[in-house]
């Protein structure tokens, strides 16, 4: 895989709280100068991003209901669809976690449909959280993301206990097909991490070490 190749399947993020526009502003230099797909930015800073981003190859991309999930569908709908009017292309929002393990599944079910309903033409994520799951509710989640149209199936925030796995990707991939993009998050920090998450069935990476993976390929 060339660089060029490896850098459009990453989505360069910055989402900690204390992210300022001057680290924005950086994140986003970076974005241009690597052709990297997106960068991943809390929804405050989605008209900054838009902004420096304008005319380039990069997408914005929204994190939304950040990081626990746990908000009611009106609120989770209000969030996307002010994120897409302030510039963001593509959407990550976090499931509810909560409703996913007492069983409630059509609350999920809504949950996504409302999603995909309120992005319109926009790139929709689910974020999974899936250390905090058991494989059967992560075959849940996905299939339930897959039978609503969802285009991503997203393993982790990089806020919860544990990342991305090669057991959870590859699981993520075998339930939901060809079809549908598979997105890993979560410790992915070298091009051997990244390459080997792209192996196991992701077709986009998120990470905060987007330049060193890309740099890491370059020396291999």
């Amino acid at each position: 895989m060339t660089k060029e190749e490896l850098a459009r399947m990453i989505d360069h993020t910055a989402l900690e709280i204390e992210v300022s526009s001057v680290d924005i502003e950086k994140l986003c230099e970076e974005a241009r100068r690597y052709h990297f797909a997106a960068v991943a930015v809390n929804p405050v800073n989605v008209p900054l991003a838009a902004k420096l981003l304008k005319g380039t190859d990069v997408n914005v991309d929204a994190a939304l209901s950040f990081f626990l999930g746990a908000y009611p569908i009106d609120f989770k709908v209000f969030e996307v669809k002010d994120a897409i009017e302030k510039g963001a292309e593509e959407l990550d929002m976090v499931m509810n976690v909560g409703a996913l393990k007492s069983g409630d599944y059509e609350l999920i079910r809504r949950e996504m449909e409302a999603f995909v309903e309120a992005a319109g033409d926009t790139v929709t994520k689910i974020i999974l959280e899936t250390a905090l799951l058991t494989d059967e509710e992560k075959i849940k989640a996905c299939e339930i993301a897959k039978g609503v149209g969802v285009k991503f199936v997203k393993t982790s925030t990089g806020f919860g206990p544990s990342g991305a796995t090669i057991h959870d990707v590859k699981l993520m991939r075998k339930t939901v097909g060809p079809d549908i993009g598979v997105k890993a998050l979560g410790g992915i920090r070298t091009a051997e991490d990244a390459l080997t998450m792209i192996e196991a069935g992701a077709n986009r990476i998120g990470t905060s070490s987007g330049v060193d993976i890309i740099k890491g390929l370059e020396e291999s």
